[in-house]
């Protein structure tokens, strides 16, 4: 009886320690989303100092990169990073940095500068079924809120939207609590773009001495956007310069100059970027990335702006039934009209008869309100939309880069010998109309017994990492690249000179995660990356066929070369025949077996209708450049026509030729015909001819 007494007691004193309701519920409190990002910033990306680096900047790049676009503007863009402890211990992991990202797109107005840079969750594109890289509203304030946490220094933004106006100067600060700007300073000044940036470091001293760097007229207007952080610079794979790089090859209408700072940390052996920096052999090229006192520029590789994409409705077969509830809802609080007008009005692909159809089917007229529609109702027409054949939605929304635009930037960005690109047309997901493109790489300088280079993009933005976890890496992998003539070890990567490169242009990217580093693996989605993928390898396969028929065929003409003459002097000395005749016979016939070696190319890159055109002249060659000057063991100019031999003397053997092969090429700018515009990939004054030079000049196939 005392022990049961004891255990009662201490249970009751047990449960005297515990909380009540009433006290747990006073603890409650609401959360803003700063503070949640605060403390989970590795799913913003700001991971470790390098990983935030890298962050920073590409948020800012995207958001000026944005911003010009939408205002007709040529972007032109500016990176600077200045270190702010140069002097730091050689065993420091991380420096305090002042990144600063200049453009010239049309500025800010000022009552909107505290809601773009110091709230999270706020912007203009979320809403919008239309293309945009940036999307949530996240990450430059994300950026600023970063260094705020780690230097404690408020971001400060100089903004200029008319030319003939002052431009603003604001530093602010964010409020984690309340998700809210805290503005430290605000002036009017002339001082845009900052004159202190020309003098950050002696390559930028030099370069605006030269060429004008951050001069005023060409930033007449624009944003100008720096922030202080804890990070690290770093150059190689995942890096500030590669992240510049592959975004000057899927926006080749923008420029870049890139200052990066006066030191930087140590770089693994085997981190290094994709495309090997040669100022010296790339100097005299106006569309290929160059170094100039330490500072990186990426020129513009064309002169036009990606097509304006237009916002649409959502697609009926993307919608879920809460989400069609609350289209209801709000159609009623706003426009209060009838069934008939909502289905014409909210959604896209629904035409006036198909809207009175579905009406009729659900039971309502085309009069009855959107009001007076319950769950019930509203549920039969979810099925509707299910049931019914409806065009897929537009895709004017989208702005893909192009086969021509891709073709330039792989020509600017990678040193290859042949290039091949394909653009699918528009597909659907979830309701949501996305178009994936595929471009490649082979041959030149890329190295041969590595692993394919995997460079990934989602509206025109390089994915750096994740990249086991995306689709496009996994449709790569399972992309049957043996086919055409490479090797693959099974379920991964081809291994070869090769890079790939595949791009997902959508309305809505369906990322893993709210850092934007992998797209997700819809199925529909990986289809159409493997058949673009398929496409640019059919290409691949056909060049790579092309090039060693054409090489067998001159090791056979090398054969007949050498002992045509011997031949032909040793029938003399049998018969007494004349040995010129029997030579010009063997000369012809030997010409006849091994025409593929003298196989012609029109400036279109396709084979000329001719008696020396191959077996493959029908070829769908589009959307492929061969650099001749690259391509190993093939000279650039034509075969010698083989001599005739004097025959009053034994003739000489001679010197093999087994590595010549005729390949006479057209140039780029003749086969980028995807699209009207001119991209200054290579530009040729020479008429078509059959034995023209093309040394260096890049060609179609």
């Amino acid at each position: 009886m005392e022990r049961h007494i004891d255990m009662t007691s201490a249970a009751k004193d047990v449960k005297r320690r515990g909380s009540n309701a009433e006290e747990m519920g006073a603890r409650q409190r609401d959360i803003s989303v700063s503070e949640f990002f605060a403390k989970n910033r590795h799913l913003l990306g700001f991971d470790n100092p390098r990983k935030a680096l890298l962050t920073t900047v590409k948020e800012a790049v995207d958001n000026s990169l944005d911003a010009c676009e939408e205002g007709g503007i040529l972007p032109e863009l500016a990176v600077v990073i200045e270190d702010l402890q140069p002097d730091r211990a050689a065993t420091v992991k991380s420096s305090r940095y002042r990144v600063t990202i200049v453009d010239n797109g049309p500025g800010i107005v000022r009552k909107q500068v505290e809601n773009i840079f110091g709230r999270l969750l706020y912007g203009s594109k979320f809403h919008r079924l239309k293309m945009s890289r940036g999307q949530q509203g996240i990450g430059i304030s994300a950026a600023g809120m970063y260094g705020l946490i780690t230097t404690g220094k408020p971001m400060t933004i100089v903004t200029r939207p008319k030319a003939t106006a002052l431009a603003h100067r604001i530093e602010l600060a964010m409020n984690t609590k309340t998700n809210r700007a805290e503005v430290i300073a605000d002036e009017e000044t002339q001082d845009f773009p900052p004159e202190r940036l020309r003098s950050v470091t002696l390559g930028a001293r030099a370069l605006a001495g030269e060429k004008g760097f951050l001069d005023a007229i060409e930033f007449p207007t624009g944003t100008s956007v720096s922030i202080e952080l804890e990070g690290r610079y770093q150059r190689g794979r995942g890096s500030v310069d590669e992240f510049l790089e592959l975004t000057a090859i899927a926006n080749p209408h923008a420029k870049f100059v890139f200052v990066p700072p006066s030191r930087e940390s140590a770089t693994e052996e085997d981190d290094m970027p994709l495309v090997t920096q040669g100022a010296a052999s790339a100097a005299s090229s106006a569309t290929t990335t160059t170094e100039t006192h330490g500072v990186l520029i990426f020129p513009r590789g064309v002169q036009e702006l990606p097509r304006e994409t237009q916002e649409i409705q959502p697609h009926p077969k993307g919608i879920e039934l809460g989400i069609l509830l609350q289209m209801l809802k709000e159609y009623e609080a706003t426009e209060k009209g009838s069934l008939y007008s909502f289905l014409q009005e909210r959604f896209c692909r629904i035409s006036p008869t198909t809207a009175a159809l579905m009406c009729k089917k659900i039971g309502v007229t085309t009069r009855t309100r959107a009001s007076d529609i319950d769950p019930t109702v509203a549920e039969k027409l979810f099925k509707e939309f299910e049931a019914t054949k409806l065009a897929p939605p537009p895709t004017d929304c989208l702005a893909p880069i192009g086969v021509r635009q891709m073709l330039a930037g792989m020509l600017k960005g990678v040193r290859a010998e042949f290039y091949a690109a394909s653009s699918r047309e528009a597909a659907v997901y979830r309701g949501r109309p996305f178009q994936i493109e595929a471009a490649i790489a082979f041959g030149g300088d890329l190295p041969c017994e590595e692993s394919a280079r995997v460079i990934r993009f989602a509206n025109r933005v390089p994915l750096l990492f994740q990249q086991s976890a995306c689709s496009s890496f996994k449709a790569i992998a399972e992309t049957a690249w043996k086919n055409y003539g490479l090797q693959q070890p099974r379920g991964n990567v081809p291994t070869g000179p090769l890079v790939v490169m595949i791009h997902m242009a959508s309305v809505w990217v369906p990322f893993t995660s709210e850092s934007k580093e992998a797209i997700a693996d819809y199925d529909e989605i990986r289809k159409e990356m493997k058949l673009a993928l398929m496409e640019c390898g059919r290409k691949l396969g056909t060049y790579l066929r092309k090039r060693l028929k054409m090489k067998r065929e001159s090791d056979r003409r090398d054969v007949f070369e050498r002992y045509i003459g011997e031949i032909a002097k040793a029938l003399h000395q049998i018969t007494g025949h004349n040995p010129k005749p029997i030579y010009d016979a063997l000369l012809v016939q030997a010409r006849a077996k091994t025409k593929v070696a003298d196989v012609e190319l029109d400036e279109d890159g396709r084979v000329l209708k001719s008696e020396a055109a191959s077996s493959e002249e029908d070829d769908d060659d589009d959307g492929v450049i061969i650099l001749q000057s690259a391509i190993p063991n093939l000279p650039t100019t034509t075969l010698r026509a083989i001599a005739p031999i004097e025959f009053d003397e034994v003739p000489a053997v001679t010197k093999t030729r087994a590595s010549k092969a005729k390949v006479s090429a057209p140039v780029a700018s003749a086969a980028l015909k995807p699209t009207a515009s001119k991209a200054p990939v290579a530009k040729s004054t020479t008429k078509k001819s059959a034995s023209r030079s093309v040394a260096d000049t890049p060609s179609l196939f």
